[in-house]
C-alpha cells in the first residue's frame, strides 16, 4: 500500500471545513473514554468497559440501523465480578439511542491513534481541493452524505451484525472518489515501501485507483485473513457515491498543474 504525503494541486482559499473536521476528530478522540490508556500503550478492564459503553451509545450498529433492534442491556462502563470472574456490568440503557443519528456521531469516533492519523492524513491531502471546488457549505453536506451512504451501505450488507462501526473513512472515501473524478491527473507524492520508503510522484488516478481496487478486493474477503476487521465495504460504497456526486462538476473543473514525468528520490524534491 502506498502512503500519500502531498499533492501538487493548489487551492484558491483556506479549507476551513477540512481543518474543522480534522480538529473535531482529534478532539473527540482525545476525550473518548477509555482511549487514554490505549494511546499510551496501556489498557485495563475499567478502560475497556468505559470504551465499550461509549461505543454502544454513539457508534453505528448495523442491526440497530436496519432493523431498529436496540439492545435491552448495554454496558454501563462499570466493572463487576460474576461467576466467571471480572467483567463489564450491563444494565438497561439510561438513554435513548437514535440509530440514524449514530451514523453522524460515529463519523467522529476512532478506535486507535493509527486509525485516526490514517484517516486524517487522507482528508488533509485530498479534502482541501474538493472543498475548494464545492465551497464550504456544499463540501460539508457532501462529506456527511458520503458518510451516511457508506454506513447504510455497509449496514445493509451486514444487517445481522451487532458489532459497532466507527470512523470517518466512509466519508473520506467519498472525498477520494470525488478527487479521482475531478483531478485524475493531479500529481500526488507517495511513499512506496520497497526495502525503504521510496518517494514517488504519481498521477492521482493511479494512487486512488489502486486504493479503491484494494478496498474492493478486501471487501469480498480476499487478500487478507483479517479483512473482516475493517469495514472495507463502507469504503467502496462511500467512494462510489463520491464519484457519482462529483461527476456533474467535471466539465467546469480547471485542471491542476501537470509536472512531466514520474520523478523519484532527490531529483524530484525541488518540484514540491
Amino acid at each position: 500500500m502506498v502512503i500519500p504525503v502531498h499533492d501538487i494541486n493548489p487551492v484558491r482559499g483556506t479549507p476551513y471545513v477540512t481543518y474543522a473536521l480534522i480538529a473535531a476528530n482529534v478532539v473527540v478522540f482525545l476525550f473518548t473514554p477509555g482511549l487514554a490508556g490505549s494511546v499510551a500503550g496501556q489498557s485495563d478492564l475499567s478502560q475497556l468497559c468505559h470504551l465499550q459503553a461509549f461505543l454502544d451509545h454513539y457508534a453505528v450498529v448495523p442491526r440497530e440501523l436496519i432493523h431498529d433492534q436496540l439492545p435491552l442491556l448495554v454496558p454501563t462502563g462499570a466493572v463487576g465480578v460474576g461467576a466467571h470472574g471480572a467483567g463489564c456490568v450491563v444494565a438497561p440503557p439510561s438513554y435513548h439511542k437514535s440509530p440514524p443519528l449514530s451514523v453522524f456521531t460515529a463519523m467522529f469516533l476512532h478506535g486507535s491513534w493509527l486509525h485516526l492519523l490514517g484517516n486524517m492524513l487522507f482528508l488533509l491531502i485530498f479534502g482541501n481541493n474538493i472543498e475548494d471546488r464545492l465551497g464550504h457549505v456544499r463540501f460539508a453536506l457532501f462529506y456527511v452524505a458520503c458518510g451516511y451512504a457508506a454506513a447504510y451501505g455497509f449496514a445493509y450488507l451486514n444487517d445481522a451484525s451487532g458489532a459497532p462501526l466507527i470512523g470517518a473513512s466512509g466519508a473520506i472515501a467519498g472525498v477520494l472518489g470525488a478527487y479521482l473524478v475531478l483531478y485524475p491527473r493531479a500529481r500526488v507524492w507517495v511513499l512506496v515501501p520497497f526495502l525503504v520508503f521510496l518517494p514517488l510522484r504519481l498521477p492521482a488516478w493511479i494512487v486512488l485507483g489502486f486504493w479503491f481496487v484494494l478496498q474492493a478486493v478486501y471487501s469480498s474477503g480476499s487478500g487478507l485473513s483479517r479483512a473482516g476487521t475493517v469495514a472495507y465495504a463502507a469504503h467502496v460504497v462511500g467512494f462510489l457515491v463520491g464519484m457519482l456526486l462529483a461527476w456533474p462538476l467535471r466539465p467546469g473543473t480547471p485542471p491542476p498543474p501537470e509536472p512531466r514525468g514520474l520523478l523519484f528520490g532527490r531529483r524530484a524534491r525541488p518540484g514540491w
